[in-house]
C-alpha cells in the first residue's frame, strides 16, 4: 500500500500519513545519531568506532563527488551527502516491521527531486554568478534555451519517478510474495530490499551529483 494512504492521526485539519510520520522518524533518528557522534569528536590518534564510521562515510561521499565533478567536493558534500544518507536510511529501514519507507511515495521522491532542481541554479550561481549561469542555457545557441529548460524539468521528473517506481515496486512484490509464501520469502525479500535500496540511493546520489556538479563546474557530463 502507498504510505500516503495510511493515515495515523490528524494535526488539526491536516492528516498525518505514513509518509510524513516515517519521514519525521528518519529525520529524528539521523539527528540523534549525528548529535551523539559529533558531540564526542576527537582529533587525536585514538577515535571512537562511531567517529571512524562517520569519517569513512564522509570520505566515500566526497571522493565520489570529486570523481564525478572533477572539482573540490567540499561545497557539495552537505547537500548531496544528506540526500544520500536520508534515502539510504529510508530504504534500509524497510526491513523493520511495520515500517513504510517514505521513498515509496511519489510525494517524497518528487520533493527530493525538486530540491535537486533548485540546487542546480543555486550552486551554479554561487560558482559562476547569475549571468555566467544563465548564459549556459543559451549554449550552443540561443535557440536551445527552451530545450535546455525543458531538459531541466524532464530530468527532475525522471529522477523522482525512477526512485519511486523501484522502491514502490519492490514493496509491492514483497507484499504479494509474503502472502503466497509466508515462511521463506521474508528473509529473501529483506536481503533483496537491502540491495535494491542501497543501489537506488546510490543512483539518485550520483545523478544528483552529475546535475549539480555540472552546473557548478560548467562541465558537460
Amino acid at each position: 500500500m502507498n504510505p500516503d494512504q495510511i493515515i495515523f492521526f490528524k494535526a488539526g485539519v491536516f492528516p498525518i500519513n505514513a509518509t510524513i510520520f516515517f519521514t519525521w522518524v528518519i529525520m529524528l533518528l539521523l539527528c540523534l545519531i549525528s548529535w551523539t557522534i559529533t558531540g564526542k569528536l576527537s582529533s587525536g590518534p585514538k577515535i571512537s568506532r562511531f567517529q571512524s564510521i562517520l569519517e569513512t562515510i564522509y570520505t566515500l561521499i566526497s571522493s565520489q563527488i570529486k570523481d564525478v565533478t572533477g572539482s573540490d567536493p567540499t561545497p557539495l558534500v552537505p547537500f548531496l551527502g544528506t540526500l544520500f544518507v536520508f534515502i539510504l536510511t529510508a530504504n534500509l529501514m524497510e526491513v523493520v516491521p511495520l515500517f513504510h519507507p517514505p521513498t515509496a511515495s511519489l510525494s517524497t521522491t518528487a520533493a527530493l527531486s525538486i530540491c535537486v532542481f533548485f540546487a542546480v541554479p543555486v550552486f551554479g550561481i554561487m560558482k559562476k554568478g547569475v549571468w555566467g549561469f544563465l548564459k549556459e542555457y543559451a549554449q550552443p545557441s540561443v535557440f536551445m534555451i527552451l530545450f535546455n529548460i525543458l531538459g531541466e524539468i524532464t530530468r527532475t521528473v525522471s529522477l523522482s519517478v525512477r526512485l519511486f517506481g523501484n522502491i514502490m515496486s519492490e514493496t509491492l512484490i514483497a507484499g504479494i510474495l509474503l502472502v503466497l509464501v509466508p515462511l521463506f520469502v521474508p528473509v529473501v525479500m529483506q536481503i533483496f530490499g537491502i540491495i535494491i535500496g542501497t543501489v537506488q540511493a546510490y543512483i539518485f546520489f550520483i545523478l544528483a551529483t552529475v546535475f549539480v556538479g555540472s552546473a557548478a563546474s560548467g562541465k558537460q557530463h
